[in-house]
């Protein structure tokens, strides 16, 4: 019997065809989902760029020998913790700021926050630019191989202008994330990955640097970036409105921003600085090599994971504050609902792969059976963690979007440091639970963390941002009568 009469549509197919987008629209927002989806993909594969670009300089530095080895990953880790992370964290004021600014369509103002934030993050560098010039000291006194330790120190010293770029980086990403302008990032840090690879061997094996090569041309790559980037948004004709030029307005706005960027910094650095305990924890545990080397993978799988979470942190965060900036709280839970739908497809497509091909990837780490084997056993805790960190990575998005950092840092302190880290030391030298021990207080951590986070979102009034959004409006357009006149 025929369906169709007349290439008409059967009127029963199509009753079930609208029956069935209706049901998968009252699942997800299609639109909003697709949105989030084209904005999350070139965050991921920006975020991937900028880690591989200083781990490739590792590589290189690496394979000069076994001192050399060491020396350029205990620097690159000491980087990580002490810089490049409280970077990350310092940026964040400008995801409340820039996106809140951006929904109240006070364009001009998201340029004067960028320079405000430039600022900051200047007088930070500096700072922790001391700090990284006496590295081999510190590391000295943290009990690290004197050898080693000097040569972390003598890296650190040439990754040093890597800082400064890789701080106004952040801010100009962000600047761009606020504006869903997320295409020309990905040409930004997959340009200087790639340009990155041959300064690193030219560098090494071509120069009389060889070893302060490496970290030289992660100085070099990251420059690169932030002089693509800051070519983009001065020549781009769609950020006249948001970029106005150097202004001097920038430096009385430096204190309100430092307001949410100390907190943000906290956020990020105290959940970092967690997962570095760990690693030192094992180090300090019975068959100290084995334990260390497989918590060091773990840590490294679940941040490799965090990186693809973030794409749909930072879509969580620049579509609630632009939302909130715009006057439409509701519109911004709906968003963040879309968000933390589409995170939980995306957890389990991780865990699935991780799940299947766990040998695999342990071995791109170690040839070794016992460690390969002892990461096997490990890979149901790290689904358990990497699920819960895809959540509360976007709550953390929604909180850094709403403003909330100041409530989010208690949180993260209590859940790490209170709940997390007393649980993993009791497990693991306590009931002797070794690495798995460790890890299970991780989890502790997290969960706590997803669940503050999550109580956070639900039961503190999103209108408080409202109002200081329509504060931003008001004097926005009272500035354009004042130039009118």
């Amino acid at each position: 019997m025929s369906l169709s009469h007349g290439g008409a549509e059967s009127p029963l197919l199509e009753s079930r065809s609208e029956a069935a987008q209706k049901l998968w629209n009252k699942i997800i927002d299609v639109e909003e989902a697709k949105h989030q989806a084209f904005f999350a993909l070139p965050m991921i594969l920006t975020n991937v760029s900028y880690y591989f670009i200083p781990l490739v300089s590792v590589m290189f530095a690496g394979h000069l020998g076994d001192l050399e080895l060491a020396g350029s990953n205990l620097a690159n880790s000491w980087a990580a913790v002490s810089g490049f992370a409280l970077m990350v964290g310092l940026s964040g004021a400008l995801e409340t700021l820039c996106g809140q600014g951006y929904g109240a369509k006070m364009y001009r103002m998201l340029g004067v926050y960028l320079q405000a934030s430039c600022i900051i993050t200047i007088v930070f560098t500096v700072l922790v630019s001391v700090l990284w010039w006496y590295s081999d000291i510190v590391l000295t006194l943290l009990h690290q191989d004197q050898q080693i330790a000097e040569a972390a120190g003598l890296y650190l010293k040439y990754l040093i202008p890597g800082l400064f770029a890789y701080g106004f980086l952040q801010n100009i990403l962000r600047f761009l994330q606020t504006q869903s302008v997320v295409v020309p990032l990905v040409i930004c840090s997959l340009v200087p990955l790639a340009l990155h690879v041959g300064i690193a061997y030219a560098l090494v094996h071509w120069t009389t640097l060889a070893y302060k090569g490496a970290p030289l041309a992660a100085s070099i790559s990251l420059w690169i970036s932030v002089l693509m980037l800051g070519l983009y948004v001065i020549k781009a004709k769609k950020f006249e409105h948001t970029w106005d030029g150097f202004s001097v307005e920038s430096l009385s706005h430096v204190f309100s921003n430092l307001k949410l960027a100390l907190p943000s910094a906290a956020m990020v650095c105290l959940e970092y600085w967690a997962f570095e305990i760990l690693v030192l924890l094992a180090g300090l545990m019975p068959n100290s090599e084995i334990t260390t080397s497989l918590i060091a993978m773990c840590v490294n799988t679940e941040a490799i994971c965090y990186m693809i979470a973030y794409g749909l942190s930072a879509a969580a965060s620049t579509r609630v504050s632009n939302e909130l900036g715009a006057g439409n709280p509701e519109k911004a839970r709906k968003a963040m609902t879309v968000t933390l739908k589409l995170t939980v497809v995306l957890a389990i497509c991780v865990v699935t792969a991780l799940g299947f091909g766990h040998n695999l990837w342990a071995s791109s780490f170690s040839d070794s059976p016992v460690i390969i084997n002892a990461y096997a056993s490990m890979t149901p805790l790290l689904v358990l963690s990497i699920s819960v960190d895809f959540v509360q990575a976007i709550l953390s998005g929604v909180a850094r979007g709403c403003g909330f950092q100041h409530l989010a840092v208690f949180i993260n302190l209590g859940t790490f440091y209170i709940i997390g880290m007393p649980i993993a030391g009791l497990l693991g030298f306590k009931f002797k639970l070794h690495a798995k021990g460790l890890w299970i207080g991780l989890i502790c951590g997290l969960s706590a963390q997803m669940i503050g986070l999550l109580l956070l979102t639900m039961f503190t009034k999103w209108t408080r941002r409202i109002d200081l959004s329509e504060d931003h409006s008001t004097n926005k357009t009272v500035e354009q009568g004042h130039h009118h006149v």
